[in-house]
């Protein structure tokens, strides 16, 4: 009986070490696929970088989960996207359909889904701006006032209401008695805080930060005039370089368009909800002709890809 048991036991050790052997060739698969070359994904800073950091690491996160390979998420300003295409120093994007159109049309780029969000899904607009006090009613009524936009490169805190008001025969240029971007972090903010307070009569805001402040209880909206708003166009977009496997461009797009409200990510030991923490309801499909909205109101403001001076 003795030998036996020693039998049994030292079977059982044999068994053992033969499943930690397994155990150990399945970890060796793990670290092959981890090792794998990051898949470089740039997101462009909206408000601060900290707050993009906590805004896309969530899916910077899921899309590591569901490739099974290494996300690097890479945060850059507007105006260093072209730049990043060029050298190809990332492989996927998250810009606003300014940047994506001009990446598309200088770069060949892949546009592949778009952020759904607010009262028009994934379409936006841009406002003009006026307290009610300031008796500013119409477009006639800016001429002499000073007025403040959202950054340059920004499609309805800048474009969207400079191509209106070309199109109503006002030059911004010479028929206000000033304007102004302001600098650093959150312009779209500190527009409305802008007219808010008086600063400027007149403010570019983008629809959706300007009812979010509403939301918030920040601003009331009896308060002020929307003097103008934009036709809905595309919002922030999901692309790829052109030399980017079709595959794994056919894979994020399909990853992003079927993310639902329930999917999270865990980030720092903490499991975050991934599209609550983009601020987004999810992505629509891409369908190009609708970005022709932008590219002719970037033509008839001499904006990039199309500026002729």
């Amino acid at each position: 009986m003795k030998k036996i048991a020693q039998c049994i036991l030292l079977l059982a050790a044999v068994l053992t070490l033969q499943a930690c052997k397994s155990d150990d060739g399945d970890n060796s698969s793990a670290v092959s696929i981890s090792n794998e070359k990051p898949l470089r994904f740039g997101f462009m800073i909206c408000d601060s970088q900290k707050m993009s950091q906590e805004r896309f690491a969530p899916f910077a996160a899921y899309l590591e989960e569901q490739l099974g390979r290494k996300v690097e998420m890479i945060l850059k300003n507007t105006f260093e996207f072209e730049s990043l295409i060029k050298n190809q120093e990332i492989d996927f994007f998250h810009v606003n359909s300014i940047v994506a159109v001009l990446l598309k049309e200088k770069y060949k780029a892949d546009l592949l889904a778009i952020d759904i969000r607010g009262k028009n899904g994934y379409k936006a607009t841009g406002t003009l701006i006026a307290r009610k006090d300031s008796g500013i009613k119409t477009i006639e009524d800016m001429r002499g006032k000073s007025m403040v936009f959202g950054p340059a490169l920004a499609p309805f805190g800048y474009m969207a209401q400079y191509a209106l008001l070309l199109e109503n025969n006002f030059d911004p240029e010479t028929d206000f008695s000033s304007y102004t971007i302001p600098a650093g972090s959150a312009k779209h903010d500190k527009v409305i805080y802008g007219v808010e307070y008086e600063k400027y009569d007149v403010g570019a805001a983008p629809r959706i930060d300007l009812d979010r402040m509403v939301e918030e209880n920040i601003i009331n909206m009896d308060d002020y005039n929307i003097i103008a708003e934009s036709d809905p166009m595309p919002y922030c977009t999901i692309g790829a370089r052109a030399e980017v496997d079709p595959a794994l461009k056919e894979q994020i797009k399909n990853i992003s368009l079927n993310l639902k409200q329930d999917e999270s990510a865990m980030v720092d030991g903490e499991v975050l909800k991934v599209l609550k923490r983009m601020l987004i309801d999810g992505f629509a499909p891409v369908v190009d002709s609708e970005y022709d909205a932008i590219r002719e109101d970037l033509k008839q403001c001499n904006m990039p890809p199309y500026n002729k001076y």
